[in-house]
């Protein structure tokens, strides 16, 4: 075990940093910066989330739900909220489509965003 060790930022692949940043910032409210030459939010606790578009190959978006030989979801995010139904239109309405695969029931909605990154939007 290594001691004291936190997650000091995570890196989004996309094709459009700004367009995925400014989803991220609309949906979380959290601060826009700059970090490591990158595009980024950082949000209420500190943590950086930074926006990477690649250099030499081009980004290719997860498949969701997952298919065999296709692009894979490496990580997504779970984003708690008072409100389920309200959080699930606002994100919406900033351009985030709902997967058609779901699998949460009543506790969670999965969502699609400007990428095509899955994240959920889970009852508190």
């Amino acid at each position: 075990m290594i001691k004291n060790i936190t997650i000091g930022d995570l890196t989004i692949d996309c094709t459009n940093a700004c367009r995925a940043r400014d989803f991220y910032a609309a949906l979380t409210g959290w601060e826009k910066t700059i970090a490591f030459g990158c595009l980024a939010l950082k949000a209420y606790n500190g943590m950086i989330l930074l926006f990477a578009e690649p250099d030499d190959i081009p980004y290719v978006p997860p498949v969701w739900p997952e298919e065999c030989g296709m692009q894979q979801k490496q990580m997504h995010f779970n984003f708690q909220v008072d409100d389920l139904s309200a959080a699930v239109e606002e994100a919406l309405r900033l351009g985030a489509s709902k997967s058609t695969a779901q699998f949460g029931v009543d506790h969670y909605v999965t969502m699609l965003d400007l990428e095509g990154h899955p994240f959920c939007l889970c009852r508190k």
